[in-house]
């Protein structure tokens, strides 16, 4: 190799609430690493880039202390920041890049992304010499000019779209425009996800589960979606974006960016226990989030949810700072598309199985957890309570459709004694 040789590398510049967190350096074959500044590193006021660098995290700052280095894959951080499935299929073959060279994902999506993370390409002129000489003999070279429409990035399997509302219509948000709802458009695959999501979602608020805004939205409403085969249905879900207030940015990140996991780990490497107790040691307010999360535990038994992965749950930073407990996303009745599922998505007390799981296991987890069960056991008397005597008349009234309806109140009959519900 000729002494002048130098590997040439594309450099990403990371912001987080108008703070350079540090630089993300990509190389053409694959590898990237991420550096953090000294300032950044060192500001006792800086926001919270993940739980993991909160300065009362266990070690925080250790782990920024070194870059964060992948090959193809970004740091699970940054990797759960984009989408999965079909949709992400769609973004990298517009880009023509493999699906997993998440370097070139991230260029593309780094300016609406989930939270407030904002990811720049940076011109070769702008990159500082020392970010170069820390990576040895490279030099930084220009961004292809791709193209600019449909930059959109939410995560998980279904068909989402980053959009804009404006006079009852919705836009694919895309250059400086920030989406303000999550628009899921129906499925190919299953019947009625809309309404099955949109009907879960208001079940589960009435037993005191805090939601963002939710609607459904006639498809003829929604301008400037990319060519997607869409089933004979007439309605979207769309949910408000809780991380989006007007203009501005609000930092968040999923359970599988706070264990530093990647997505295809969503459902086999952390428990219910895990979550609990990171809440309730490090959210501002550490009961008030275990005791709603414990509500959310059981509503997604009761509703034969699951799907409630590490991607389903999240923190939100409305300070810039404190985590707490994000409002809940991604609830649905997921057994009448899985025939034969019978268990939620981690371990809740040693068990996963809707139809053995009892008060006892709830009891199980909080001890694990560290979360006192007399905080916690009222508040799922009063969720089951609710849901006895509101489910039932409510759920003629929503959008689910017969067939599901009837899955679900066979589910509820089906339930142990401390959880059954009954309906006509």
């Amino acid at each position: 190799m000729s002494a002048s040789y130098a590997e040439e590398v594309k450099v990403l510049r990371l912001r987080l609430h108008n703070h350079l967190v540090g630089y993300l350096v990509g190389y053409q074959g694959g590898k990237n690493v991420l550096s953090f500044t000294e300032a950044f590193k060192h500001d006792i006021h800086r926001p919270t880039f993940s739980l993991i660098t909160h300065p009362a995290f266990p070690k925080a700052e250790k782990l920024m202390s070194e870059p964060w280095s992948r090959n193809q894959r970004l740091h699970p951080t940054l990797s759960n920041l984009l989408p999965e499935g079909a949709l992400r299929e769609l973004i990298a073959q517009g880009l023509k890049v493999h699906v997993d060279q998440e370097f070139h994902l991230l260029t593309c999506l780094g300016a609406d992304l989930p939270g407030a993370l904002v990811a720049e390409p940076m011109d070769p002129e702008e990159v500082p010499a020392t970010v170069l000489s820390s990576h040895g003999k490279v030099r930084a070279v220009k961004f292809d000019k791709g193209a600019k429409e449909n930059k959109f990035s939410l995560a998980g399997v279904q068909m989402k779209f980053s959009m804009k509302e404006k006079d009852g219509r919705y836009n694919l948000a895309n250059g400086d425009i920030l989406g303000d709802w999550i628009v899921k458009t129906p499925s190919t695959r299953h019947k009625d996800v809309p309404l099955n999501e949109y009907t879960a979602m208001r079940l589960a608020a009435l037993v005191g589960i805090h939601i963002p805004d939710i609607k459904l939205v006639e498809l003829n409403k929604l301008d400037n979606l990319p060519q997607i085969n869409l089933p004979d249905e007439k309605l979207a879900f769309a949910i408000k974006r809780f991380d989006r207030e007007q203009d501005t940015r609000i930092h968040m990140e999923d359970f599988a960016q706070v264990l530093v996991k990647y997505p295809h780990e969503k459902y086999n490497s952390a428990s219910y226990e895990q979550i609990g107790k990171i809440l309730y040691d490090f959210s501002g307010d550490g009961l008030a989030d275990a005791q709603q999360f414990a509500r959310r535990l059981l509503v997604n038994i009761l509703l034969a949810n699951g799907d409630a992965h590490l991607k389903n749950w999240s923190l939100l930073y409305a300070d810039q700072v404190t985590p707490r407990l994000s409002p809940a996303y991604d609830i649905l009745t997921t057994s009448v598309y899985m025939d034969g599922e019978r268990q939620f998505a981690l371990n809740l007390g040693k068990t996963k199985a809707w139809y053995d799981v009892s008060l006892a296991n709830f009891q199980w987890w909080a001890d694990r957890a560290g979360i006192p069960w007399r905080a916690i056991k009222p508040h799922l008397d009063d969720v089951i309570t609710k849901a006895r005597a509101l489910w039932p008349e409510a759920i003629k009234d929503l959008p689910m459709n017969d067939e599901h309806q009837r899955q679900l109140k066979e589910h509820w009959r089906n339930l142990p004694k401390d959880f059954q519900i009954k309906a006509d």
